[in-house]
């Protein structure tokens, strides 16, 4: 079924702008509220809702609006308030909630913001779910009487819960002491925590991007801007470092060097790893844009390997249908589901961590073994639907074309957009000079049809 609002994490777009406004955030929590409301409940006591924000200004905003739907709804709210987007499936979850809201556009500059949902285990919350939210969204709002209304409370050791949960996700008999590491915050919802966990399990730590003012989220730094996190690294002489996004559930690492390494390149080491000392429980889960590197890399580890469509929770879908725990985005989406219910950027970067202490490596020495192939993406604005350019017969034919110059070496993707009028070509292989030349081929056919 097709959705009027939800996409794939949640409903999102610019603060003022239908639906990021306080009136449609707030029928939203009311019609989240209703679905949640028709839950059986053993205890008879009222369904309740935790509520997160990253630190955009528009958050005090749309909590409030938030907050009001739902206890017009009849649920109690928690409110956690500044927390990163996986600190609030972890609490859902602890508290034994039904159900979990972040306001945070991920690594969208501070204008945009928007609503996404968890469910009692700490999920996405299911199609189904979400569709029957929408329905109720096309009905009007009937506040319930005053008895039946919910009430608010604040959470005060949020931050301190969390912190406690990501640390339990390193071993115990390990720990930092003798590394320096810079951790870049983006100036978003790790702010408060990030340097917290790392600095507790005995680094050395230096943050940067934590000095939030409501307008400067992932401005200048975080996982999405990381030239100061290499600058940083390199001033501080730190052996590592570290970028979250805004909501903290993305990763991007840096070794001493400066050197960049991307999700594909920390899943490589976290999986390789676990497979060496008899860990790695079944395959790992990429997605369409894993670098063709990596499913070659998998396949010289014997460690099976499946695509799922871009996105984090197409990534899920397919680690839960194989019974799987291991998957990520080259964005830096990381799931390991032994340790967390979602992708979450400071449990992830514990993972490489624990790999390189027990391998007594460096970033550099661990990833040396994945050489990435060079990736050309070409952007081509059309004019109508994207999609129906894929069946185009000239596409199809300089499409297959590129495919056969490329020997098996190489694969090509071309996928439209989901938000822009765009087809986006994506060419890799081994012959970076090849690569390019079959992209540009492919995007001037493209280009030559849809305008």
């Amino acid at each position: 079924m097709s959705r009027k609002y939800f996409g794939t994490d949640g409903v999102r777009g610019r603060v003022g702008d239908h639906p990021i406004t306080p009136q449609f955030v707030m029928h939203l929590g009311y019609a989240a509220g209703k679905v949640l409301a028709t839950a059986e409940h053993s205890c008879g006591e009222r369904p309740a809702v935790l509520i997160g924000k990253d630190t955009r200004i528009s958050g005090y905003m749309l909590e409030s609006a938030l907050e009001a739907g739902l206890i017009a709804a009849g649920i109690d709210v928690y409110l956690a308030g500044p927390i990163p987007t996986p600190a609030v499936a972890y609490l859902t979850r602890a508290l034994r909630l039904q159900a979990g809201v972040v306001i945070s556009a991920s690594h969208n500059p501070f204008e945009d913001n928007g609503i996404k949902f968890f469910s009692g285990s700490g999920t996405k919350l299911p199609d189904a779910v979400e569709l029957a939210i929408e329905d109720e969204l096309d009905k009007p709002m009937q506040t319930n009487s005053s008895d039946g209304l919910g009430k608010a409370k604040r959470i005060d050791d949020a931050v301190g819960r969390y912190i406690e949960f990501c640390k339990s996700t390193f071993p115990a008999d390990m720990d930092l002491r003798g590394l320096k590491i810079v951790v870049d915050c983006a100036h978003g919802a790790t702010y408060h925590i990030a340097g917290h966990v790392f600095h507790e399990l005995g680094a050395d730590v230096v943050t940067i991007g934590a000095q939030p003012n409501g307008k400067n989220i992932n401005d200048g730094y975080g996982a999405t801007k990381p030239q100061n996190l290499q600058k940083a690294v390199v001033e501080h002489k730190a052996d590592i470092g570290l970028a979250l996004d805004g909501d903290g559930d993305r990763l991007i690492m840096v070794d001493a060097d400066g050197y960049l390494y991307d999700g594909d390149q920390l899943l490589y080491v976290i999986a390789k790893h676990r497979q060496s000392i008899g860990k790695m429980m079944g395959g790992v889960v990429g997605t369409l844009m894993t670098n063709l590197a990596f499913e070659h890399a998998m396949r010289r580890l014997d460690i099976p390997f499946a695509r799922a469509k871009v996105g984090d929770r197409y990534v899920m879908e397919v680690l839960q249908q194989k019974g799987w725990q291991l998957g990520g985005e080259n964005s830096g989406h990381i799931l390991c589901l032994d340790k967390h219910s979602t992708g979450d950027g400071i449990v992830s970067a514990l993972q490489v961590l624990e790999a390189l202490r027990s391998s007594k490596q460096t970033l550099a020495q661990a990833a040396q073994d994945l050489v990435m192939y060079p990736q050309i993406l070409i952007n081509v604005r059309v004019s109508g639907k994207a999609a129906e350019l894929l069946e185009h017969p000239a596409v199809q034919t300089a499409s297959d074309e590129a495919e056969r110059m490329l020997n098996g070496k190489g694969r090509v993707l071309l996928r439209p957009s989901g938000t822009e009028p765009l087809l986006r070509v994506m060419v890799e292989g081994e012959d970076g000079v090849l690569v390019k030349q079959c992209a540009e081929k492919i995007a001037a056919v493209v280009k030559g049809i849809a305008t």
